[in-house]
C-alpha cells in the first residue's frame, strides 16, 4: 500500500474503475469513484462518463485527504490515514472520523491512558492528542490495531447497509473484497 496521498489516489482510481450508473446505487452515476454530486460541488459540469482522472484526484486530494485533516493523521499514523482516506472516500469523512473517534474511547483502558474525546466527527487537537497518546502507550503494533478496528467497523456498516436496504446486496461482495490486503 502506497504511504502518499497521490499513491492513495491512484490506487482508488484504478480500483473504483471508470464509469459506473448502478440503478441500486443511490449514489447515482460515478466516474473513478467520484458521485455526479461531489463533481458538480467541485465545479465539474460536463458527462460523467468524461470525468478525467486527474480531477477526481483533485477531488480526492481537497475533499477527502485535507478538508478532514487525514493529512495531518498521516503525519503520525500513516497506514491509519490510509484506512480513514479509504472509510471516508466510501461513507463519508465525518464517518471514518467517528469510527476512529469511538475506537480511541474503547481503546484507552476506560480513560487511565488518555480521557475520553467526543465523538464529534471532526479532527481536531483532542483527537489529534488522543492519536499520539494510543501510540506512544501501546507501542508498535497500535497503529495496526487501531487500523483493524477501523477497518471493522467498515465491515459491519457495510453490512449494516445491505440488511437494512437488501438492493445494497448488490455491492456488498465488492465493498468487502476491495479492502483485502
Amino acid at each position: 500500500m502506497p504511504n502518499n496521498i497521490d499513491g492513495l489516489i491512484d490506487d482508488l482510481i484504478a480500483r473504483e474503475g471508470g464509469f459506473v450508473d448502478h440503478p441500486a446505487d443511490k449514489g447515482g452515476p460515478t466516474r473513478w469513484g467520484v458521485t455526479q454530486a461531489v463533481a458538480r460541488q467541485h465545479g465539474y459540469m460536463g458527462q460523467m462518463e468524461n470525468l478525467p482522472p486527474n480531477v477526481a484526484a483533485l477531488i480526492y486530494k481537497k475533499q477527502y485527504w485535507r478538508a478532514p485533516a487525514f493529512d495531518k493523521v498521516s503525519q503520525i499514523a500513516p497506514r491509519l490515514a490510509a484506512e480513514l482516506f479509504d472509510t471516508g472516500v466510501n461513507m463519508g469523512a465525518s464517518t471514518a472520523i467517528g469510527f476512529l473517534q469511538r475506537a480511541l474511547n474503547a481503546l484507552n483502558r476506560n480513560g487511565t491512558d488518555y480521557p475520553d474525546i467526543t465523538i464529534d466527527r471532526s479532527i481536531g487537537p483532542d483527537t489529534l492528542r488522543a492519536l499520539e497518546a494510543f501510540l506512544t502507550k501501546r507501542g508498535p503494533q497500535a497503529e495496526g490495531v487501531l487500523t483493524k478496528a477501523i477497518d471493522a467497523l467498515q465491515g459491519a456498516h457495510y453490512v449494516r447497509l445491505a440488511e437494512a436496504r437488501p438492493a445494497q446486496e448488490a455491492f456488498l461482495y465488492g465493498w468487502i473484497k476491495s479492502r483485502i490486503g
